[in-house]
């Protein structure tokens, strides 16, 4: 059996006060909160350092957590409140990003019965395969390579594996795909871009390494792509990747993603509607 904890606070510097935005009719922290409601998991918590967001959370029938305010991520939070509730270090816990309305149950589960298959790993998460040379290239997008029984060799913002006979990597379009470089680019990159996979950032963690994890100061490669789990390769945590049994669908990270989600939400009859 697993938990899940969805980290939900109000000051972001992109979209301050997004778990509360309104999307298709309902708070967009309600759509994540119903996902995760139907995993099947013995708890769902939200865990928060926002009176507002824990009176949504107790509005929805939610358990919540009220955190410290200074948490520089989430799984810092999560690790909090793992130590609030004193559980042992062998339970799963999940961590559901607040701004993911359209991920899929079903991945939830996946996460947590893959950390449990594997009792040697730290943490599980997912990815999906690469669809376009746009993704490859794009830094935005988060590419994972692993070993042939699915243990995480390396994250990156970087287009890996990368053919050595390709040559260099072909520069990125800066200002947009408007102006025809953005196809070059895909161009020169050709079918080399389909052995990529893009990590999805679900994760399930075991709380003995959440811990540990949470009490190491940042790594150098971590620093280097701005990439948390990197912290966890560097001191020789297990992570396992499984692939997704189906794609999740848009996160909410600025306002201009409310319209393309809100539609896609209507489109999913997605729990919570």
């Amino acid at each position: 059996m697993f938990r899940v904890v969805i980290p939900a606070r109000y000051g972001s510097s992109r979209f301050p006060g997004k778990p509360l935005v309104e999307i298709a009719g309902r708070p967009l922290l309600a759509w994540v909160y119903a996902r995760a409601a139907a995993a099947g998991a013995a708890e769902v918590l939200i865990a928060t350092d926002d009176a507002r967001i824990a009176a949504l959370g107790a509005a929805l029938g939610a358990s919540v957590v009220m955190t410290r305010a200074d948490h520089p991520s989430g799984t810092d939070r999560i690790a909090e409140v793992a130590a609030q509730r004193a559980w042992d270090d062998a339970t799963i816990v999940v961590n559901l990003q607040g701004d993911e309305p359209l991920m899929p149950v079903t991945l939830l589960r996946q996460v947590a019965a893959m950390l449990d298959a594997h009792p040697a790993a730290a943490i599980a998460t997912v990815a999906t395969p690469i669809l376009a040379p746009e993704e490859f290239l794009d830094p935005n997008v988060v590419k994972v390579v692993t070993d042939p029984t699915g243990r995480a060799l390396y994250f990156s913002r970087a287009p890996i594996p990368w053919d050595r006979d390709a040559g260099e990597v072909p520069a990125r379009d800066a200002g947009g795909a408007g102006d025809g470089a953005g196809a070059t680019a895909s161009a020169g990159v050709g079918r080399r871009w389909s052995a990529g996979r893009r990590h999805i950032g679900l994760y399930a963690y075991r709380v003995g390494a959440l811990r540990r994890l949470a009490a190491f100061a940042p790594t150098p490669l971590e620093t280097l792509e701005r990439l948390e789990q990197l912290r966890a390769l560097e001191h020789g945590m297990e992570i396992r990747v499984l692939e997704a049994s189906e794609p999740p669908g848009a996160d909410v990270n600025t306002p201009a993603d409310l319209a393309r989600v809100a539609a896609a939400l209507a489109a999913s009859g997605a729990p919570g509607g």
